[in-house]
């Protein structure tokens, strides 16, 4: 009978030949998908879904802007590819270089693709707060993104930023110059927006849901006040951080300003008449269930949230 025989090779040449076939895996991803919502602003937009083991996380919005000199990333995505993916749309769209990757917040589906765009020339931008945040809780994201997302992450990925805003900084592309503010807690306590002064569109991030369900990670009573402060303005356009391009603003914003008012009401008169927490999450804001898409799995973490500010307000 014949024997098998399988080609080894010694561990120097392996190595050789792993470093020159990864650059051409990565070389076949495919550019991801975008749209110019508005002159030289470019938006990939997500999809309504949990980040799970189908999706590996790619859920949220995320795109870059390009000025005469170079480009601001918006969010990287979900997922490692996903950010390469990106990097290639940049290219394929303009020969201009990235400058800066603005983080609008820690969650991974805006940060897990950063690591595309770790490179000499590359600031990454983020509130002052970024930073504690992913230091807080970056072990859980690398332990928990194999099993939730089906990838596979290290420190490495978790890329703090080297350009932290504190109220708001202006950013110049080459004759755009862009304005990142640094917002009190609301969504997150570390929420950035950015403002297109050419075209004046505002990336408001996951300051804003449309069509998803809000979901809450930092102050009930913030995010209203945020939200009250930016309806008086006039933008052309807005980019939530998830669902599609705004046009109608400050109407558009209507539908999540009288979700959160409606857990703010609802959960202050169960406080006030001595309703429990385990009790509230069965009973406060059940009537928005058929105007939002995920409720059921992030409703009651909003009352949850929301209940344990409320509680020990004055």
């Amino acid at each position: 009978m014949k024997t098998a025989h399988f080609l080894t090779f010694p561990p120097a040449l392996l190595s050789f030949f792993l470093i020159l076939f990864a650059p051409l895996q990565l070389s076949a991803l495919e550019a991801l998908k975008v749209r110019q919502v508005a002159d030289g602003i470019y938006v990939h937009f997500g999809v309504h879904e949990l980040p799970d083991k189908h999706n590996h996380g790619a859920i949220a919005n995320i795109g870059f802007i390009v000025g005469e000199r170079c480009v601001a990333v918006i969010d990287t995505g979900g997922n490692p590819e996903e950010g390469e993916r990106l990097k290639k749309a940049v290219e394929q769209t303009t020969d201009k270089p990235v400058c800066y990757v603005i983080n609008t917040h820690v969650h991974p589906d805006h940060i897990y693709g950063n690591i595309a765009f770790k490179q000499p020339g590359v600031e990454f931008v983020g509130h002052a707060n970024l930073e504690r945040a992913m230091l807080s809780r970056g072990q859980y994201y690398i332990d928990k993104a194999a099993e939730q997302l089906d990838i596979h992450l290290s420190p490495k990925n978790i890329i703090p930023p080297d350009n932290v805003v504190k109220q708001y900084k202006l950013l110049n592309l080459g004759n755009r110059e862009l304005v990142v503010t640094a917002h009190p807690t609301a969504h997150t306590d570390n929420d950035l927006t950015v403002l297109d002064k050419k075209t004046n569109t505002l990336w408001l991030s996951d300051l804003m849901f449309s069509g998803h369900l809000p979901v809450l990670d930092g102050s009930l009573k913030g995010w209203l006040q945020v939200i009250e402060k930016l309806e008086k303005k006039q933008f052309n356009h807005v980019i939530p951080g998830h669902g599609g391009l705004v046009s109608n603003w400050p109407q558009a914003i209507k539908p999540q300003k009288d979700y959160l008012t409606m857990l703010l009401n609802e959960i202050r008169a169960k406080i006030a008449k001595g309703v429990y927490l385990e009790d509230a999450v069965n009973q406060v804001g059940l009537t928005a269930r058929s105007k939002w898409q995920l409720f059921d799995e992030f409703h009651r973490k909003n009352v949850t949230t929301a209940f344990a500010e409320l509680e020990w307000e004055d």
